[in-house]
């Protein structure tokens, strides 16, 4: 069976680009603006607060782990912040063990975290991370711990196929991350897929996007009366079913494309469009670009690397 969460976090190409072990003691404050990549972080001791994008502070103890699939902002702060004005505390200090001090170096640390920043080499990322939730944060689960510790120790290693297993440390990481929040998730395809019903039709559409959907069929896989699906599915997920459907259609055209592998009338047909001229009118509206172009301009970034 096609498990669609694990299919968009496969489509994202996540691929680590920061990582570092990070301490505060006294009254300290991090932050950083403008990162626009994804943002995660575990405690691995103490307690701390974070805001992230304006939010409200979450506080924060060992073994938490938070994950932010695009960031814009962020604030970290001891639990006793300094004060608004006191910007003495804000640059870190380098120590010995190659990890980062905020606050004073010579106190013993009341908190540490490792914190990372990854970026998506998907050509459609804004759509994907579109479907998850905003933020993600799970509480105690140790798993998540050891990953994000393995995704750090492998991007320090120069070991043979260090970027594979980088790639693939990150996927399990995101969708381990992902799956644990369920239903306290904010609209997206994490919180759809943790109601029952939904997440009947939302596999229907990816195990066969070639399909000529319709909303009654969906609502039938999903055993709710067409106006039912179409509210619940618009409030789980945070567009509407066809709405969905396309945007997922159109991510794996552009999947395809780059590849290069196959032409546009079986892309076409994969994602469900009785003709490569139907197709290329619907992604042109969508993208931007007609396809062949897309696929051309895919070509050359490539060779450019």
């Amino acid at each position: 069976m096609i498990d669609p969460l694990a299919e968009i976090v496969t489509l994202l190409k996540p691929t680590p680009t920061f990582s570092k072990v990070l301490s505060g003691a006294g009254r300290w404050r991090a932050s950083r603006t403008e990162v626009g990549q994804p943002f995660y972080c575990v405690v691995l001791e103490g307690s701390l607060r974070l805001s992230v994008n304006g939010c409200e502070p979450l506080i924060l103890q060992a073994d938490d782990f938070v994950l932010v699939p695009e960031v814009f902002s962020f604030t970290m702060t001891s639990i006793d912040p300094p004060d608004d004005d006191d910007v003495s505390n804000n640059a870190p200090t380098a120590l010995p063990d190659g990890s980062f001090r905020f606050g004073d170096a010579a106190l013993a640390p009341q908190a540490q975290w490792l914190a990372g920043l990854c970026a998506f080499g998907s050509p459609d990322a804004a759509l994907l991370v579109s479907l998850l939730p905003k933020l993600v944060h799970v509480r105690g689960e140790r798993r998540l711990a050891t990953l994000v510790k393995l995704v750090r120790e492998e991007s320090r290693a120069q070991r043979p196929a260090r970027e594979v297993v980088l790639a693939r440390l990150l996927e399990v990481l995101f969708i381990e991350a992902l799956r644990a929040t369920g239903t306290g998730a904010s609209p997206g395809l994490v919180r759809g897929l943790a109601d029952p019903r939904l997440a009947l039709a939302i596999r229907h559409m990816h195990e066969s996007p070639h399909q000529p959907w319709t909303i009654a069929q969906l609502a039938k896989a999903a055993a709710l009366s067409r106006s039912s699906f179409f509210d619940r599915f618009s409030r789980a997920v945070g567009v509407a079913p066809m709405e969905y459907l396309l945007s997922w259609r159109m991510a794996i055209a552009k999947n395809l494309l780059c590849q290069n592998e196959v032409g546009i009338a079986a892309v076409a047909e994969r994602v469900g469009y009785s003709s490569a001229s139907a197709f290329s009118v619907a992604f042109t509206r969508h993208v931007g670009l007609p396809p062949t172009q897309y696929a051309r301009d895919a070509a050359n970034v490539v060779v450019a690397r």
